[in-house]
């Protein structure tokens, strides 16, 4: 376990990666190399109802800090750089976009034994402001997030969430959407890798009284192939089977299916990722 709370958006996220993680709908092949100098390249190409796009990514680390550029297809261009802050215990994250600047934020993380605190802001003409904020212990940990529009002068976000983890185990509960959201999951691992694992999630939309309801779990046929599932109360099925063909390869294979609609057409996903 860690030595702190961990930041908000690591409340739930053990139970929304096994839910979401890996199934795809589209072909994907990614290729990543990495130099003696550990400059690292990564080529990923993807196709998807027809349409196909491409990027290459580079990343640096040295010791504590690092450096990522990012292009694709489309003429989308990013760079992420991430360096300690002059305050202890603490990170500084800049992230410029081009030609959509306005996507552009610069974050402050701090860790705590006891806390965990992020601040992003935007680098355009009327930057969002975005505050999270984590008090407790790696075992228990209670928080709250929010937006503010400084172009509009209102809070556009505002979500709290509680969490307890254990070594076997991690339950949380979060009130998102303005408090019109509440979603509660629970996660269960059987093995101390942590591949095989039951997970249930439940969802109430407050103004429209809907309920959904989703369980799933993992389960590692042996150390090469691992195969998950999903199924929720709307009838919706996913299934993924993931191995890995060589040390850090692996290909995956997905598929989600209306139970409830069967003469729609399913959707597959494949997926290779080459890894040195």
């Amino acid at each position: 376990m860690s030595k702190g709370p961990g930041l908000f958006s690591d409340i739930g996220k053990k139970a929304k990666d096994l839910l979401t993680k890996d199934y795809i709908s589209e072909q994907k092949v990614s290729v990543s190399t990495v130099t003696e100098s550990g400059l690292a390249f990564t080529t990923s190409t993807a196709n998807k109802g027809g349409y196909s796009s491409g990027d290459v990514a580079t990343q640096y680390i040295y010791k504590k800090t690092s450096a990522e550029l990012k292009v694709d297809t489309e003429s989308n261009f990013s760079v992420t750089l991430t360096a300690p802050s002059v305050v202890p215990s603490s990170v500084l994250i800049t992230t410029l976009k081009y030609p959509n600047y306005e996507s552009s934020k610069l974050e402050f993380q701090h860790f705590h034994p006891h806390a965990a605190l992020s601040a992003a802001i935007g680098v355009n003409k009327a930057p969002p402001l975005d505050v999270s904020l984590t008090l407790g212990t790696p075992t228990f940990v209670l928080g709250a997030e929010g937006s503010y529009d400084t172009s509009s002068g209102r809070v556009s976000k505002y979500n709290a969430g509680i969490s307890v983890v254990k070594p076997d185990s991690c339950s949380s509960i979060i009130l998102a959407d303005k408090g019109d959201t509440i979603k509660a999951s629970y996660i269960h691992f059987f093995d101390q890798v942590k591949k095989t694992a039951a997970v249930g999630e439940i969802t109430r939309k407050l103004s429209t009284n809907e309920n959904t309801f989703t369980v799933g779990g993992s389960c590692a046929v042996d150390p090469l192939l691992l195969v998950k599932m999903k199924l929720n109360n709307h009838g919706s099925l996913g299934v993924v089977l993931q191995h890995e063909v060589i040390p850090k390869s692996l290909v995956t294979l997905s598929s989600e299916f209306d139970t409830k609609a069967l003469e729609k057409i399913p959707r597959f996903g494949v997926s290779f990722a080459l890894k040195p």
